[in-house]
Parts: C-alpha cells; structure tokens; sequence
C-alpha cells in the first residue's frame, strides 16, 4: 500500500473515455479568492458557493442561459464549509474563525435570513454535515475536534478530539457512525449518541493527509482520498477488516462522489482528471509487502545482505516488489510492466515474470475511464436527479458537467 504510482507520460490518454464522456454545459466564474466548495440546488437550476472572499453567493440560471448571483452575501470571515437542506432549505456555513451560521433561503432563492451562530470551533471549519432525522449539525475543524450540536436549540451535545487536524467527515444517518478523516492520514470511527459518543477503530492505510471521504450507505463502503494520490475502499459493513486500493490519479485526490444506482464512485484531482470507477465488481485487496534478504524469485542478494555477497562472491542488487504477489523481487525479475485494475491498479505497475504470464487480456480491461476536467478539481458535487457534476478548480471557476452518458 506504499507504492507510489509514476504512469508514463501520455498513459492517461489511452484511459481517457472517447464516446462516452462528461461535457462541459456551463462555467460560473467572478469570485475574487479561492472558492472552497460549491453544491447544485436539488432540483432547481441553481449553485451555491463559498469563497475565501467572504461571500456566499447563490447563482440562478437566467434566461441567458448563463447563471448569475442572485444573492451574494458577505461573512464574517472567509467562508470554508457548508451543507444545503433541500427539505427545509436550510443553509449552514462554516468560517476560517470556527463559528457556523444557520441561513433559510427564500422560495425564490432570492433572500437568504440568518438564524444563528454555533460556536463550534476555535480555527477554520472544515467540514460540515447537517442530520435531519436527529437534528444534529455535525462538523470537524482545524483544532483538532469533531463536534456535534442540536440544530433546534443551538446547544453544544458533545465532542471529541483527534490527535491532529481534522479534514473532513462522513456520517451515516441509520447506525449513527461518524468518519472523521485528519491530517496525519488516519480515519476514526465513532460511535454518536444524543451527548457522548465512543471510538469503534481507527483506519489506517493512507500514507498521507485525508482530503475526502464518501459512503455508500447500501453497502456500508467508505471511500477515502488522499494526498498520497491513492483512494481506499473500507468495507465498514463486512466487519473484516478489508480494504481495496483505486490508483490512478496523479496528484492528491480531493474530492469524492458516489453514484448509489449505477455503482460508481467518481474522484476528482488535482491533476486536473475526473474518473469514474466501477464499484459493482468483486475487487481484490493487494497483498502486504513480503520481507526478504534475497530476491524470492532468483535468489540473488539484496545490498544490505553482507554475509550473502561474501559468500556467493557477488555484488548485492535493489530490492522491489511485484505489486501482484508482493514478494520481494529484483529488477531483472520484475523487468515487465502490467495494469491490474481488479486490484484498482489501472496504469501499468512493477509486476514480477511469473505474475505477468499469468495475467490475461482479459484482466488487463479497465475498470475506471479517466475524462480531462481542464482546471485542477479540489471539490466535487453530483446532482443525480439531473445526471450533473459540478467541478470547483483552483482557477477560481465553477464548471457544470452533464455525465448522464456515464451514469449508466
């Protein structure tokens, strides 16, 4: 699970979907910081974004065709997170100073009324999940906490700290689990009640911050993003500990989508690509990385291995591993290079002699098709109702894709 990708140049064109493909229906564009995430209104043709600018801006579709605010108000500090109600048409926004506001947007989309504040943080907010079966409004932030409040009174109900930053959060309505992702890499999962809440375990496979986190919440799978480029699949409901790796990004993964009725999970990075992969196939887990003092293929030693070298008077050789079988292996034994996408490795990987033989054509079909998003994605929104994706780039834009293509 260490490995580091590094595909060749121009191998993602060959990923690329040809026919079927996201297109581009429309950019919103005019915010002067970085905008830090952005939601599609469920069922109407309207944005909501926040930007370090302060604003939070509601964008309607004109007549025009084109979309243009309809409100836009300024915050007390730059605005970091936010959740959107449709049932209710509640608005909740997290600030770079801790607080989170309570908005009701109008039946038009025209007004937005404040009805309070919740001290929730003492730094920036990072995420925020609004519950309405239990009316709680849960949230994670850069002081290291996870805290949740009752969103009829206002009350702080409980809290836990982690032991670094936290980055985002998922929660799972029916078992009242929450996911909290930090920045060290590591994902715990907690147990909430009404004012107290218990650790269940810790995940751990990232070597990286946790940018992400999405659930299925049929099948109890969680779908972690990382600045190590990798995704992890845990399955949560099968209480085995299992885990599978999706590898195909080139930089940090930052956004995470899942797609219930057709099984897919879409990621977007910051190397500028949107993927779609297939979640509705039995993937296997990759092996743990087996220890050895000699190539497990040819025997030859490995550099470090002294007493070998002496003995078999030769010059110790590097050590890497067939991502395949995991053994420890040399390079003139592991020489060959081959995609294994039923193990979410869908660029060619370092892959042992005698793995490579056994590996089919058949194998080799991809799971996932990789699509230019054509600005560096750090959040993502999908509206499955309209088959859109919404794309927030470093660029400052909003895009709005049409993918009911690829939702099959």
């Amino acid at each position: 699970m260490a490995a580091e990708i590094k595909p060749a140049p121009g191998a993602a064109s060959s990923k690329q979907g040809s026919s079927r493909k996201p297109q581009l229906i429309n950019k919103l564009e005019g915010c002067n910081d970085d905008v830090n995430m952005a939601v599609i209104i469920p069922g109407e043709d309207g944005v909501i974004s926040i930007s370090d600018d302060r604003t939070v801006r509601v964008w309607l579709k004109r007549d025009s065709g084109q979309y243009w605010p309809s409100i836009c108000h300024y915050m007390p500090a730059g605005a970091t997170a936010m959740d959107y109600n449709k049932e209710t048409r509640r608005l909740f926004v997290g600030m770079d100073n801790g607080t989170i506001s309570e908005f009701i947007l109008a039946d038009d989309f025209n007004r937005m009324n404040h009805q309070r504040d919740y001290l929730a943080h003492t730094n920036r907010v990072a995420s925020i999940i609004f519950t309405l079966n239990c009316e709680w409004v849960l949230s994670v932030g850069r002081d290291k906490y996870f805290q949740w409040h009752c969103s009829e009174t206002g009350h702080r109900l409980g809290g836990y700290q982690c032991n670094a930053w936290c980055t985002c959060l998922q929660f799972d309505n029916q078992s009242k689990h929450a996911f909290v992702g930090d920045y060290s890499g590591q994902i715990v999962m907690l147990k909430v009640e009404e004012t107290e809440c218990k650790v269940i375990t810790t995940l751990k496979g990232h070597s990286g911050s946790i940018r992400c986190l999405a659930w299925d919440a049929e099948r109890q799978l969680l779908f972690s993003g990382s600045f190590d480029q990798t995704i992890i699949v845990w399955d949560i409901g099968g209480q085995q500990g299992t885990a599978f790796e999706l590898q195909g990004h080139h930089n940090k993964v930052s956004s995470l989508c899942y797609s219930g009725p057709s099984k897919q999970l879409i990621s977007g990075s910051e190397d500028a690509m949107i993927a779609f992969w297939t979640m509705d196939i039995k993937r296997q887990e990759t092996p743990e990385w087996a220890e050895s003092d000699c190539c497990q293929r040819c025997t030859k030693p490995f550099f470090w291995n002294i007493k070998a070298m002496v003995d078999q008077k030769t010059i110790g050789i590097r050590q890497h591993h067939c991502r395949r079988c995991g053994h420890a292996v040399c390079d003139k034994c592991s020489c060959k290079r081959s995609s294994i996408p039923i193990m979410g490795y869908e660029f060619d990987v370092r892959v042992c002699d005698q793995c490579y033989d056994l590996i089919t054509d058949r194998d080799r079909a991809p799971l996932a098709t990789f699509h230019e998003g054509r600005h560096n994605i750090i959040h993502m929104d999908l509206d499955e109702s309209q088959s859109r994706l919404l794309t927030v780039g470093t660029d400052r834009l909003i895009k709005l894709w049409d993918i009911s293509s690829l939702l099959h």
